[in-house]
């Protein structure tokens, strides 16, 4: 329904902002990642996950569309709530969280205050599968040079033929180092070699 605010930053603390717009403050959930991305800042943008529930409504803020992403899959898993799912994303960053889980690296999530053993092992059988798959993320890793539109292209076109976005970004990269001058059609062609 929402997706994101943008507007005049009017209060900033390490777990909330108010965000004026069209004359209205939202008072929206942060974590610390936020809290640090929105700091100094006049004017943001927040994109925004709209927890509503019969006794409570609340609008929880990320900086980034990763983090919203990565808040949505830790609360879909059994057990881990909005308030805990926060507090994973102010502990460590989306990426951190992201590393945590693929390496199976109970230790590091059960680090999270409110995690225990059960939670943690819960956290990694849940979303490994879909964090290896590219779900939580809409990242790209960048390339050197002035390629970002050729890279979007080539890694939207490779997604909808079915290759998952961490395979596609692990090539890409590679391919255009050797190659920075690649039309689109070529670049496809290489990374279907090598995925």
């Amino acid at each position: 329904m929402f997706d994101y605010i943008k507007g005049a930053l009017a209060e900033l603390s390490p777990a909330k902002a108010v965000v004026e717009c069209g004359g209205i403050g939202f008072d929206i959930q942060i974590s610390l990642q936020t809290f640090q991305a929105l700091q100094g800042k006049e004017n943001v943008t927040v994109y925004l996950y709209h927890y509503l529930r019969e006794d409570d409504e609340q609008f929880y803020g990320f900086a980034t569309r990763d983090e919203r992403e990565l808040f949505k899959l830790l609360i879909s898993v059994s057990g881990i709530g909005v308030g805990t799912a926060r507090m994973m994303l102010s502990s460590l960053t989306d990426e951190e969280i992201r590393q945590a889980i693929l390496a199976e690296d109970v230790v590091r999530i059960k680090s999270v205050k409110g995690i225990g053993l059960k939670s943690a092992q819960r956290v990694i059988i849940d979303l490994k599968d879909k964090i290896v798959k590219g779900a939580g993320t809409d990242n790209i890793i960048p390339v050197i040079g002035n390629n970002d539109s050729l890279v979007q292209e080539a890694t939207t076109a490779l997604v909808m033929l079915g290759f998952t976005k961490p395979n596609i970004n692990k090539v890409l990269p590679g391919i255009l180092k050797k190659n920075p001058d690649m039309r689109i059609e070529e670049l496809i062609k290489e990374a279907l070699k090598k995925l």
